[in-house]
């Protein structure tokens, strides 16, 4: 049986298509038949080879260990098609989405269930081969789960928006149900956020984005309040509409503007939560964070519990109103410029099955 995959060869330069025979699976690795790969941000920075981190500097990924040639593709779902010997809990013909967040299995952060936070971290569509194929090798059954009564292509974006959005909810969980919540970016993570929010309890989502579309798919997702982030009185608009400051910001973008309307919109004993990785630096001054009693804190994608958790809640409450358009596999590189070019609204899914 052959395979299809379209890899990045060169950091900057065109996917390039390559084939090759399905992998035969070694002591607990699964192959998987894929059904559903969704699209995220995140691999556009990947594709590029850097994050922006502020002050014309880069940090370069090949140089922190991420290999050439690589099959992108981290929000995978997929039918069970081959075991290795070892591999016990899943059977072929199971459909299963795939956790991409692992980590080296043995550290004490992994044995805590972190694998997310390894300092060794064996990444799935980001330094093992993802989702961008017709296949793909699961390393182990604990990094699958079953995905009841959602579909593939709803399913899919959970392992990454879904997952990452959920994961910095539970960090402000205390304030959720009492105080608004502001969501800064309406993109695919940001969509997703603050539909999980609601399904969470929260009464309030004051969304921020630039984009009146995707101001309005977030008032289409849960949000009850929409506010233009370019405008220059935004974060006194956040002021007013949270009655004097926020709680809990949690901002998807991560850029240098709106981590700064982010610590200029929270009341004091406020938390900033930066999820987005588009680039960028702050300066804060340090008597801010006692004077304020602020918290600015980072959260990355989510834990395994974070996973089956989230998972509960979605099949008890329903797939979140994220928009969702479906792509062949082959298309997979225009599916990347229009999210790069800022067309997508909601995140693109695409299906290698057909």
């Amino acid at each position: 049986m052959r395979m299809r995959s379209y890899q990045v060869c060169e950091c900057g330069a065109p996917l390039r298509l390559a084939e090759a025979d399905v992998p035969e699976p070694q002591g607990t690795q699964v192959v998987m038949r894929l059904l559903a790969a969704g699209v995220c941000h995140s691999d556009l920075h990947i594709w590029d080879g850097y994050y922006e981190v502020g002050g014309g500097k880069r940090l370069d990924l090949v140089q922190r260990g991420i290999k050439l040639p690589l099959t992108m593709g981290h929000e995978n779902v997929g039918e069970v098609v081959a075991l290795g010997p070892d591999a016990k809990g899943v059977a072929v013909g199971d459909v299963r989405l795939v956790n991409p967040w692992i980590g080296c299995g043995e550290c004490k952060v992994c044995r805590r269930g972190d694998e997310n936070l390894c300092v060794k971290p064996q990444s799935l569509g980001v330094y093992r081969q993802g989702g961008y194929a017709t296949h793909m090798v699961a390393p182990h059954p604990r990094h699958l789960f079953a995905i009841g009564k959602l579909s593939p292509r709803d399913a899919a974006p959970l392992a990454c928006s879904g997952v990452t959005a959920y994961s910095a909810l539970k960090k402000v969980r205390a304030t959720l149900q009492e105080e608004p919540l502001v969501v800064i970016g309406a993109g695919g993570v940001g969509l997703m956020g603050i539909a999980l929010a609601r399904r969470m309890g929260a009464r309030e989502v004051i969304a921020v984005d630039i984009d009146a579309a995707k101001r309005d798919a977030a008032l289409k997702a849960g949000a009850t309040m929409a506010i233009d982030g370019a405008a220059g009185d935004a974060a006194r608009q956040i002021h007013a509409a949270t009655g004097g400051g926020a709680w809990a910001v949690i901002d998807f973008v991560g850029a240098s503007q709106t981590v700064n309307l982010a610590i200029a919109s929270i009341v004091k004993g406020g938390t900033v939560v930066v999820v987005g990785l588009f680039g960028g630096d702050v300066t804060v001054p340090t008597p801010f964070l006692p004077l304020r009693a602020m918290t600015l804190r980072g959260s990355y994608v989510g834990s395994q519990t974070d996973m089956a958790e989230l998972l509960e809640l979605v099949n008890r409450s329903g797939a979140p109103e994220v928009p969702i358009r479906t792509r062949p596999l082959d298309e997979v590189s225009d599916a990347l410029a229009d999210l790069r070019a800022g067309r997508v609204v909601g995140r693109v899914v695409l299906t290698p099955g057909g």
